[in-house]
C-alpha cells in the first residue's frame, strides 16, 4: 500500500478558486470558459506530452496521471477536457516533425477527435480525399486542431495492412476544414463541447497522417513507446477518481449542514459518517492499487520495455476497477444526500451527473476480461 496525496496538495488554491467559480458558468455555455482556458494555456496543461524544446511540458506518465485526477476533483468537466485533449497532444510523438512544430508552436494549441474509425481516406495522387463523420470530439468549440481515424481506400476498396486487416490510420484536420455538429446532449460533462464533426471530399497530404505504435514514434522518449491502450485507460480512471473524490468532499459538506436540523437523531449522524468512512477507505485502497500498477509498469518500461503482458493487464485491470469502485462508492453516498443532491443547480448534482457520463467511457465500463 502506497500513500497518496490528496489533490489539494497538487492543485494551487487560487487554481482551484477560478476552476470551480467557472464551472457553472462552463455547464450554462456548454464549454470552458474563457477563464479556465488561459489558466490552461498559461499551466500548458493541453501541452503534458508534449516535448519541452516545442514549447510543452514533457510529463511523465505517473505525474501527468497525478495532475488529471486532481484537475478532475477541481471540477469534471475541466479535468476531462484536459485530459482527452493532452492525450490527444500525445500524438506529437508520431507526427512528421516539421509538421508537428508547425502545430504545437501555438500557446493555445488544442487538439481532440475521436478514435472511432467512421471515415474514409482514399488513396490519391497528392495524399488522400477523406469524408466522415466523428462523434464525441471533446473540446471541439476551442481545438485548433482535429483528430480522426480512417479506412483507408484505393478505388474505394480498403486497403490491408500486413497482418492482413483493414489498414485504419489517423489523420489530423485545422479547425478551418471541418464542421461541427452540435449534438453533445448528455447529463455530465456538458461543459466539455464533446460535439460531433465532419467533413466532405478533404484533400489532406501525407504528412497529416500517422501510426501509433511504439516503433513509429518520432521521438526518442518513453511515453511514446507506452502502449496507448492502458496510457488511455488510466488517464480516463484517474478522472473518475477524482471526480469520486470531488464527490465525497461534497457529501461531507451535506451531512454536516444535515446534522443542524433539530429532528437529525445520532445514529441518523452516526449512518452518515460510516458511509463517509466506508467510502474513502475503499476508494483510497482502488487508488492505492491503481498508482502501484501504474509506477510499477512505467518503471519497467523506463528500464527495459513492457515485454510482461501481464504488468499491462495489471494496469488495465486496476483503471477499470478503480473507475467500478468510484462509481460504486459515489452511489452509496448519494441517497444519504437528500434532495439537495437531486437539484441540477447545485455543485454536488453536478459531480454525480459528470461522474455517471465519464464512467460509460467504452474504455471503462465494462468488466476487464
Amino acid at each position: 500500500m502506497i500513500t497518496l496525496p490528496h489533490p489539494s496538495q497538487i492543485i494551487k488554491p487560487n487554481w482551484l478558486q477560478l476552476i470551480r467559480e467557472e464551472a457553472p458558468v462552463a455547464e450554462n455555455a456548454r464549454s470552458l470558459t474563457e477563464k479556465q482556458l488561459q489558466l490552461i494555456y498559461d499551466q500548458k496543461w493541453f501541452k503534458l506530452f508534449v516535448p519541452k524544446e516545442i514549447g510543452g511540458l514533457e510529463e511523465a506518465l505517473p505525474e501527468a496521471i497525478a495532475l488529471e485526477e486532481a484537475l478532475a476533483w477541481a471540477d469534471g468537466s475541466f479535468g476531462w477536457t484536459v485530459t482527452l485533449c493532452s492525450g490527444a497532444g500525445w500524438f506529437v510523438g508520431f507526427l512528421n516533425s516539421d509538421f508537428a512544430t508547425e502545430v504545437f508552436r501555438s500557446d493555445k494549441v488544442c487538439l481532440g477527435g475521436s478514435g472511432a474509425p467512421t471515415g474514409k481516406a482514399e488513396i490519391t495522387e497528392n495524399g488522400y480525399s477523406i469524408s466522415g463523420r466523428w462523434k464525441y470530439a471533446t473540446g471541439s468549440a476551442h481545438l485548433t486542431h482535429f483528430t480522426s481515424n480512417c479506412i483507408v481506400t484505393k478505388n474505394n476498396e480498403p486497403i490491408l495492412d500486413k497482418s492482413g486487416e483493414i489498414l485504419i490510420l489517423p489523420f489530423v484536420f485545422h479547425k478551418s476544414q471541418v464542421s461541427v455538429i452540435p449534438d453533445w446532449n448528455t447529463i455530465g460533462l456538458i461543459a466539455t463541447s464533446s460535439n460531433a464533426f465532419e467533413v466532405q471530399d478533404l484533400a489532406v497530404p501525407v504528412q497529416r497522417s500517422f501510426k501509433i505504435d511504439a516503433e513509429a514514434a518520432k521521438i526518442d522518449q518513453p511515453v511514446y513507446r507506452y502502449p496507448f491502450l492502458q496510457f488511455a485507460e488510466a488517464t480516463l480512471a484517474a478522472n473518475i477518481s477524482g471526480m469520486a473524490l470531488h464527490f465525497i468532499d461534497c457529501a461531507k459538506d451535506v451531512f454536516s449542514k444535515r446534522k443542524e436540523n433539530k429532528k437529525f437523531t445520532e445514529p441518523q449522524e452516526q449512518v452518515m459518517i460510516d458511509a463517509i468512512t466506508a467510502a474513502k477507505s475503499k476508494l483510497g485502497d482502488a487508488r492505492s492499487d491503481f498508482y502501484q500498477a501504474v509506477n510499477k509498469s512505467w518503471k519497467i518500461h523506463k528500464t527495459g520495455g513492457l515485454e510482461n503482458l501481464q504488468v499491462l493487464e495489471e494496469v488495465s485491470i486496476a483503471s477499470r476497477n478503480l473507475a467500478s469502485v468510484a462509481r460504486s462508492q459515489v452511489d452509496k453516498l448519494f441517497p444519504l444526500c437528500g434532495l439537495i443532491a437531486v437539484d441540477p443547480c447545485t455543485e454536488i448534482n453536478r459531480v454525480w451527473r459528470d461522474i455517471h457520463t465519464a464512467s460509460q467511457h467504452t474504455l471503462l465500463n465494462s468488466p476487464y476480461s
